[in-house]
């Protein structure tokens, strides 16, 4: 059998280059927070892949991080990492991943288009984000740095995907820098103090800002399009004191569709 050019290469001396030799790369990401350069590419069969390279030290230890997460934890709504390749004399390597279709939520266009969706397909959206999480919880991991360029919608197919879950970690931690990477409409308080601990909990609040973010009209949350008891459970699982919180998201997920199911 012939080898595959993405999931099967070892090492290449530069990627970009490898890429266009074997396909066509139909997408490119340059300008990216992470330090990470990412294409599209087509190979001549048809299949449609997600390259993502490490550009500098920090990226690379990100997709390191990533890389572990994608082995403990496997969901059909999170895209996985199925390969990684070196790059030759830098010490940094590339990920493979599925192409997948949508737009991430992100751009304000794509937010808005989503925010505009009949309720129940948006509390079906959320309801993916809710069951992907309770794998990531079952796996001993928190969230770290998901906002809504983590959510690809595809409005084709009525279908939600994560990606970008490169900063998930093993918890329960003690955060020993001075914040966490995020989006700060998204993040917990404690995520902003050297010394607190990240855990369940926490992400049990990112959790229930992405309800209240995006089962609303617009940015200002002044339009909740939920119920009130929906909301009475957003607004437990965003409290300041983390022990006021859901214990988990297991916990948060049953409070969450028992509401749902009410209303």
């Amino acid at each position: 059998m012939a080898s595959h050019p993405l999931l099967d290469v070892r090492e290449v001396p530069v990627v970009e280059s490898y890429l266009r030799t074997v396909g066509e790369v139909f997408r490119d990401f340059r300008e990216q927070d992470s330090g990470c350069v990412a294409y599209g590419v087509l190979l001549p069969e048809g299949e449609r892949w997600f390259v993502k390279e490490a550009m500098t030290e920090r990226a690379q230890r990100s997709l390191e991080r990533a890389w572990a997460f994608h082995r403990a934890v496997r969901h059909p709504v999170i895209v996985p990492q199925l390969h990684r390749f070196a790059v030759r004399g830098s010490g940094r390597t590339a990920t493979v991943m599925p192409w997948c279709g949508g737009e991430p939520l992100y751009g304000a266009t794509a937010r808005s288009r989503f925010r505009a969706l009949p309720v129940p397909r948006v509390l079906r959206a959320l309801d993916r984000v809710l069951d992907a999480h309770l794998a990531v919880e079952a796996a001993g991991y928190v969230a770290v740095d998901l906002y809504d360029g983590a959510f690809l919608f595809d409005f084709d197919a009525d279908d939600l995907r994560l990606i970008d879950l490169d900063e998930y970690r093993p918890g329960p931690f003690v955060l020993t820098e001075a914040r966490l990477p995020g989006s700060r409409r998204f993040m917990a308080p404690e995520e902003w103090q050297r010394g607190s601990v990240i855990d369940n909990r926490t992400t049990v609040h990112v959790l229930a800002r992405t309800v209240r973010l995006l089962l609303d009209t617009g940015d200002d949350e002044r339009a909740w399009r939920g119920t009130a008891a929906q909301l009475a459970v957003v607004e437990r699982g965003t409290r300041a004191d983390p022990g006021e919180r859901f214990a988990g998201v297991r916990e948060l997920a049953a409070a969450w569709r028992a509401a749902t199911s009410t209303g």
